[in-house]
């Protein structure tokens, strides 16, 4: 079958912004954190079903053990980080205020972990079990379980598979180092999902700031080993150009129809840490402990990118980068346009953790929001072509016909209205209040 050619440049897509990058950690190198005292394991930390811990209070756990699984299909288990003793199963209300059980695990400081072996993969079905033992999520954000992701209905023919390295948001820089510093990760891995779906094209599009990653790929594509040519994407360094549907769209020119999948346009989107991780994986058997994230903001005294083992408390990674520089007014999950405001620093690293940001009082201070005055900055720049004003004004009068009528759940939660809105409009949080709503009016 003939390979599709790969576009000279990306395709035009709607909306977006420009946001100050801040890349302040782009050009140090990753360090590795210690083992902490302890870890805390939400048993939820993918899209779809809880976990059921697999461990009880006083056991003994080696690093890769499973700690929580569930029969259900799009569930990923979850393994221990650092090895030592279960100290309890306990609950956690998360930051979208759902409560999560949790396993507590006082570390021993030894890391210890049984003998592992890359698993036995000769037929897709193999690879795709394997997929989920590791307990492979998207790294980049939403969690959905990869093996889900992967196993594509027989009636879909997928012809392309996009490899998402554009890191739109302001400060992130883990995506960055796992290409630079681990770049056989990243060719590797693509190489696997890319024998398993039986795909013609891989693109890997990546934003015009990083340049020295871009560089890296291009000539690692010039190598015969791993038969690809050309297929770097250099994109603007537009927000949110990672959103699955806008990178899709900039990539092949198609549009994902609103409640549709990637699939349904004959494309795969995997975020670049993830395939990494998967190469990693087939290698050498240990599944998802640990997370690159980018630790930033005006509060950190030493801002750097670091690997923890996945359910480090966040006070422990800013006690090892050096404490706070000031008293922290606001701690964010992820990037300043995406991520999730904390109460407090307790919250543990989950997979999909790819930042941790703290700002002093002047950054997290909020302007005070004024009446719209109509100008349409907010519809013109949404990617999705929504009207968030209006999606905004039907959130808070809980008319349910009205978000129907205006599509709330198409709404990616990109930001992008309330960050261009001259008012200084609340529009997503109302917005995203409105999408809880519809959802339980409706049980969509």
């Amino acid at each position: 079958m003939k390979k599709e050619a790969l576009p000279k440049k990306p395709y035009i897509t709607r909306g977006g912004i420009h946001v100050p990058h801040k890349k302040n950690t782009a050009a140090m190198q990753t360090v590795i954190m210690p083992p902490p005292r302890s870890v805390v394991l939400p048993m939820v930390q993918h899209i779809g079903a809880p976990c059921i811990p697999v461990v009880k209070p006083g056991q003994r756990i080696l690093v890769g053990e499973v700690i929580g699984d569930s029969e259900a299909f799009v569930c990923a288990p979850i393994h221990a980080s650092v090895s030592g003793t279960v100290k309890e199963i306990g609950s956690l209300l998360m930051p979208n205020g759902a409560s999560v059980e949790t396993v507590v695990i006082e570390s021993d400081g030894l890391m210890e972990h049984k003998e592992y072996s890359s698993p036995a993969v000769g037929s897709s079905e193999e690879l795709l079990r394997a997929v989920r033992a590791s307990g492979l999520v998207g790294l980049g954000g939403a969690g959905f379980p990869t093996h889900v992701k992967l196993r594509v209905p027989p009636d879909r023919e997928i012809d392309t598979l996009i490899i998402n390295g554009a890191e739109c948001e302001p400060y992130i820089t883990s995506d960055h180092h796992e290409i630079v510093e681990n770049s056989w990760g990243v060719m590797s891995g693509i190489y696997a999902v890319k024998e398993l779906l039986g795909v013609r094209r891989v693109i890997i599009g990546i934003e015009s700031n990083k340049p020295d990653a871009i560089e890296l790929l291009k000539n690692m594509t010039e190598n015969e080993k791993y038969d690809y040519k050309d297929e770097i994407l250099t994109l603007k360094a537009l927000y949110p150009q990672g959103a699955e549907k806008m990178l899709i769209k900039a990539c092949t020119g198609r549009a994902v129809p609103p409640g549709k999948l990637p699939s349904d346009v004959g494309c795969v989107v995997m975020n670049i840490t993830s395939v990494s991780f998967l190469a990693q994986y087939l290698k050498t058997g240990m599944p998802l402990v640990s997370k690159r994230i980018t630790l930033d903001g005006s509060a950190i005294k030493n801002p750097q990118t670091v690997i923890v083992p996945i359910g480090t408390q966040i006070k422990d990674i800013i006690e090892f980068c050096g404490g706070y520089s000031e008293p922290p007014k606001k701690i964010i999950y992820g990037g300043p346009m995406m991520g999730l405001a904390l109460s407090d620093d307790s919250l543990p690293v989950l997979k999909q953790t790819n930042a941790i940001l703290a700002f002093g009082e002047k950054e997290a201070e909020i302007p005070e929001a004024d009446p719209c005055i109509r100008c349409g900055r907010c519809i013109d720049n949404c990617p999705m072509s929504l009207m968030p004003v209006c999606l905004s004004a039907s959130a808070d009068n809980c008319d349910i016909e009205k978000l129907r009528k205006y599509d709330v759940m198409t709404c990616i939660e990109c930001g992008s209205c309330s960050y261009i809105c001259p008012a200084h409009r609340h529009l997503l949080q109302s917005i995203r209040t409105g999408k809880q709503l519809f959802k339980e009016k409706t049980g969509r």
